[in-house]
């Protein structure tokens, strides 16, 4: 399963498999810095963006410390997706 999310991340969704990749928070602010990603997406308190493959993702930080936009999502799932309304 890709993991789409369509505001201009349609390269990272590319790029992104279903694996996802949890971080400790001074892990996961490193690979921000080495991966310099144009958005990071949020659900919650899961801050995620896809890079090398796979989607990173890290449950202890907080907007202001990313240094990247962060754009707010309502799901972050690693399920197929369906059709609706069948």
């Amino acid at each position: 399963m890709v993991m789409h999310i369509m505001y201009g991340g349609a390269s990272e969704a590319q790029k992104s498999s279903s694996y996802r990749v949890k971080f400790r928070r001074d892990q996961f602010l490193e690979l921000v810095r080495i991966a310099q990603p144009q958005r990071i997406y949020k659900v919650k308190n899961v801050h995620f963006f896809a890079f090398d493959g796979f989607v990173m993702y890290c449950q202890g930080c907080t907007d202001d410390e990313l240094g990247v936009r962060v754009i707010e999502a309502i799901e972050f799932s690693n399920n197929a997706w369906t059709k609706l309304n069948k």
